[in-house]
């Protein structure tokens, strides 16, 4: 292995990963892998991925938290400009840890990289003044396969950093701002 360094089961949350790729620089720039089949396997993760997707948004942006009902997807996610915190809670039923939460930053700089198993639900806060944030996910878009949880549950009680985006207001899509309550998911 050696080209990346992976923290498993974060938080404590069995099948949550933390990566960090080996970076290669000079004066010219830098250099990176930020997928390798072989690598990730021996590190225990071996998912298809099937999908790359990106998007880009500004302070305060709060995307999720979402997941997906009938065709869940593995993630990997980095962010390639700016910085976001990025929060991955356990919905796997019967689960020791169905519930719980945990966040971590990703960053351009930091060149992180999250591993989100299935039936997780999975969000972040953009910290800097923009970012852009990409991630490969194991199964296709499917628009009516959608769901999520408030991002400010207090059953979940996910602690955002929202002290480093002072002045700014949190900014959500509509459909996030309607997001069920943790209680009214477990009792669908």
């Amino acid at each position: 292995m050696g080209k990346i360094k992976v923290e498993k089961d974060c938080g404590g949350i069995k099948g949550l990963y933390v990566i960090e790729p080996a970076v290669y620089g000079d004066a010219r720039g830098y250099f990176m892998e930020t997928y390798n089949y072989n690598d990730f396997k021996e590190a225990g993760i071996d998912p298809i991925f099937v999908q790359d997707n990106q998007s880009a948004s500004t302070k305060g942006v709060l995307r999720g938290l979402h997941y997906q009902i009938n065709y869940p997807q593995d993630k990997l996610v980095r962010v390639v400009s700016g910085e976001v915190y990025d929060v991955a809670v356990d919905l796997r039923e019967g689960s020791e840890t169905f519930g719980k939460w945990f966040g971590v930053r990703l960053s351009a700089e930091n060149k992180k990289q999250f591993f989100i198993p299935k039936n997780f639900a999975h969000g972040f806060l953009v910290l800097s003044e923009s970012a852009e944030f990409c991630y490969k996910v194991t199964d296709f878009y499917h628009p009516d396969d959608e769901g999520g949880i408030l991002w400010n549950d207090p059953d979940i009680g996910v602690e955002w950093p929202l002290e480093e985006i002072a002045g700014t207001e949190v900014l959500l899509s509509d459909k996030d701002k309607k997001q069920a309550s943790f209680a009214e998911y477990q009792n669908n």
